[in-house]
């Protein structure tokens, strides 16, 4: 069950990033990105992948799974929002 609107993992991001004094630049360039890239996540227009959640939880000292988890949830919780599966019958138990 998702919990209701869950955050994006920017913003999770967002909160690790301002805890290390560093900036947006010192933290791309650890995390061997581009700026852009790093800041298209904290900005929320971008998602974590698998990748990046290797890489945060390197410079973290969190699990992939943590960033992981922030963004399967965000997105699944964004697809239930856009999607009508009302119509859509369960194949599994439709009589034939």
């Amino acid at each position: 069950m998702l919990m209701f609107n869950p955050p994006h993992a920017g913003q999770i991001l967002r909160e690790y990033v301002s805890g290390t004094g560093k900036s947006v630049t010192e933290i791309a360039l650890s995390l061997e990105i581009s700026r852009k890239n790093l800041s298209m996540i904290l900005n929320e227009h971008a998602g974590i992948s698998a990748e990046m959640a290797w890489k945060l939880s390197a410079a973290f000292g969190t699990s992939p799974e943590f960033w992981l988890n922030f963004q399967k949830n965000y997105d699944l919780w964004q697809a239930k929002e856009k999607v009508d599966v009302s119509r859509i019958k369960n194949l599994l138990n439709t009589a034939a």
